[in-house]
């Protein structure tokens, strides 16, 4: 008999990210992005959560967000640039996740809206209450943070097999 391994996905959402002429992918981060990263950051190391693994969307906009958020938390987690995270769909973030490695047990992922909030909401089967009313009610903007857990193996990770356990937004 096997025993379900408790698990945490915690999911951001790049920070605010400049207009400038150019491809999408290479978007620097504006100035509120700069300063709400590290915010964020403050916000996951009071948590002292030790992720085993950082999977950051290749565009310049979330590796600049993963900079500065890493900076703030005690311990480096290991970090993968994932190609497919840029543009994924709530489906696809979860086929990534689905190829995780069993000895990944907390798990942080620097990604874009819409899918890391779509990946939230398909992933949320139960919530802590005051966590689903504050996501309902700011939805996810930049910044933000959604923390979800659940017990098994990442290849059995499907909609609804998560619990929201906390929402977080740098502008309330």
């Amino acid at each position: 008999m096997s025993v379900d391994v408790s698990r945490r996905i915690v999911l951001l959402r790049h920070a605010k990210a400049d207009w400038p002429d150019g491809a999408d992918h290479d978007r620097p981060l504006a100035e509120r992005g700069r300063k709400d990263a590290p915010v964020a950051g403050d916000w996951l190391a009071a948590r002292r959560i030790n992720f085993d693994l950082t999977l950051c969307s290749t565009a310049v906009r979330t590796r600049e967000t993963w900079k500065l958020v890493v900076s703030r938390l005690e311990h480096r987690p290991k970090t993968v640039y994932e190609d497919r995270l840029y543009e994924a769909s709530p489906g696809e973030i979860i086929a990534v996740l689905n190829e995780l490695p069993e000895d990944c047990t907390e798990l942080l992922v620097v990604g874009h809206n819409p899918g890391i909030q779509g990946v939230a909401e398909v992933l949320t089967g139960e919530a802590e209450p005051a966590a689903a009313g504050h996501m309902e009610r700011l939805g996810f903007p930049t910044s933000a943070v959604a923390v979800l857990a659940f017990a098994g193996d990442w290849k059995a990770l499907q909609p609804g097999s998560a619990r929201l356990t906390e929402h977080w937004a740098p502008h309330e």
